[in-house]
C-alpha cells in the first residue's frame, strides 16, 4: 500500500510548516541590496510570508538569499557559506548580475551563481523590484509545500 491517509497528512503539513516558516541568510555584495531591503519595509513586508527572520549565520539559515555581483574571488567563500546551511536549504539568485553576470562580461565576474552553487529560484532585473522577490517567495514556498520530503530517501530499503 503506498501512501496512506496519516502519511499524506503528515507531509502535507511539513511542507506547509517548511514553507512558512523560512529563515533567511542575506549575502549582499552589490547595489541589489537596497532593493532587498525594501522587501522587507511596511509597504510590501515580506514578513506575511513567513520569511521576516533575517538570520546572520548559515547554521541557523535555510534560505540563501545571493544579492549582487558574486567574483570568483568570493565564489569559494559563498560555497563554503552554502556548505554550512542546514538541510533542507534553498538558494535565490536576485538580480541580474547573480543570475547571470549582468553587464560583467568579464573574466572576475561569475557568470551565474549556478556555476558554484544549486539555485532553487531566480529573480531576474537590474535591480528587481520588490514585487518581483515577493513573487519569487511565493514561487519558493509553492516548491517547497509539493516537495518530497527529505526523509523519504534517506531510508534504508529492507
Amino acid at each position: 500500500m503506498s501512501g496512506g491517509f496519516i502519511t499524506t497528512r503528515f507531509e502535507a503539513m511539513l511542507g506547509w510548516g517548511r514553507a512558512y516558516s523560512l529563515f533567511h541568510y542575506p549575502f549582499i555584495t552589490a547595489c541589489c541590496g537596497m532593493e532587498y531591503m525594501s522587501a522587507a519595509c511596511a509597504h510590501f513586508d515580506i514578513d506575511r510570508f513567513g520569511a521576516g527572520l533575517t538570520r546572520f549565520s548559515p547554521r541557523q539559515a535555510d534560505l540563501l538569499l545571493v544579492v549582487g555581483t558574486i567574483s570568483h574571488k568570493l565564489a569559494p567563500v559563498l560555497k563554503t557559506i552554502y556548505d554550512q546551511m542546514i538541510e533542507p536549504k534553498w538558494v535565490m539568485a536576485f538580480g541580474a548580475c547573480t543570475v547571470s553576470g549582468g553587464i560583467y562580461d568579464n573574466y572576475a565576474v561569475v557568470q551565474g551563481i549556478d556555476r558554484i552553487i544549486p539555485v532553487d529560484v531566480y529573480i531576474p532585473g537590474c535591480p528587481p523590484r520588490p514585487e518581483m522577490v515577493l513573487d519569487g517567495l511565493m514561487k519558493l514556498q509553492d516548491k517547497i509545500r509539493h516537495s518530497e520530503p527529505d526523509w523519504r530517501w534517506k531510508r534504508k530499503k529492507s
